[in-house]
């Protein structure tokens, strides 16, 4: 019986997919595994590639681009088994990814996700990502990016896993929801992973799972506008979502100065205006009937969840400033 269904979204990436899959299907000693594509209405030629040289490769085809987040929403209602690793196309792991995952999300059942050591893919020595901390300026950011892979050897409690290469437990996606598909990209893995610790369980940073990754594969570059913009706008919407009313009221001078700093930091870029569609747009969309309804209800049982959170937003600030 298999344990893990790898779920990869795609959206015209055939010019990654070939390595990716030969990648993991040559990972050796792993479990039953099942690897499903959901394809974006790719117009590159990705389904004639999974067929030519993948037909063992289950696919959903989807006519045109819905977005990260109901590509992997399919995927994961589509799988039957205990776990979902979600990759991106735009990944190639290293042997023994697949086992790693998994034996570091069997060995606590309060796990809900298990983030894998992301390499850059022209600099494999370097870290791409060792998973994703969130401060208390609503900043949400890669931990360890740029920095030695070999400085981040241990294993250890993060905030979220990036959902680019991690493993999830699908019976507390049952609990708590999928990913939110108002977020479409960016964030959404952030929110996913907050949410989870919201009821009390916990995401983990396993290294010896490996994978290096190119990056913006699918958006084309590290900074553009599409970019700015829905990442702008998740920003406001993760912090909306999640906190309580009194939270978020306790935390909005922080929240605006790190708006404040982002924004200068785009403008410097000349991209200050996208930045500030972003942030309007974040706001609609917290406002909206839909940003209403999907908040986290908040629970006097999760409070001693919701103030450990608030010490790793001041903790994580902290490492900010000093760099760590």
């Amino acid at each position: 019986m298999n344990q893990i269904t790898i779920i990869i979204p795609n959206y015209n990436g055939a010019n990654f997919l070939k390595e990716c899959l030969e990648a993991l299907h040559s990972q050796e000693n792993a479990p039953g595994c099942r690897t499903l594509v959901v394809d974006n209405g790719s117009t590159d030629g990705s389904l004639d590639l999974l067929k030519e040289h993948f037909p063992q490769v289950s696919v959903i085809p989807l006519p045109e681009n819905t977005g990260f987040c109901h590509a992997v929403n399919l995927g994961i209602e589509a799988s039957d088994t205990p776990y979902v690793i979600l990759l991106n196309n735009d990944t190639k792991a290293y042997p023994g990814f697949v086992r790693a995952l998994y034996d570091a999300i069997e060995a606590d059942p309060s796990r809900f996700s298990v983030s894998a050591r992301m390499l850059m893919w022209d600099k494999p020595e370097l870290l791409d990502g060792a998973g994703d901390r969130y401060c208390v300026l609503g900043w949400a950011y890669s931990r360890g990016k740029g920095k030695p892979a070999s400085a981040y050897g241990q294993a250890a409690e993060i905030f979220s896993a990036c959902g680019g290469a991690a493993i999830y437990r699908k019976s507390i996606f049952e609990e708590i929801g999928l990913f939110d598909e108002a977020h479409f990209a960016y964030l959404e893995d952030l929110d996913i992973g907050y949410r989870a610790r919201i009821h009390g369980y916990r995401n983990y940073y396993e290294p010896s799972a490996e994978v290096i990754h190119y990056g913006s594969a699918s958006t084309g570059s590290r900074y553009n506008e599409w970019k700015t913009v829905r990442a702008a706008a998740n920003s406001v919407y993760v912090a909306a979502k999640n906190m309580p009313l009194l939270q978020l009221l306790w935390n909005l001078p922080f929240l605006l100065a790190g708006f404040l700093v982002k924004f200068l930091f785009f403008c410097k870029k000349g991209m200050g205006r996208c930045y500030l569609k972003g942030l309007a747009e974040g706001v609609k969309k917290s406002l909206s009937r839909t940003g209403r309804t999907r908040k986290t209800a908040f629970l006097w049982e999760n409070l001693g969840n919701y103030l450990a959170i608030q010490g790793q937003l001041y903790l994580n600030l902290l490492r900010i400033l000093k760099k760590s």
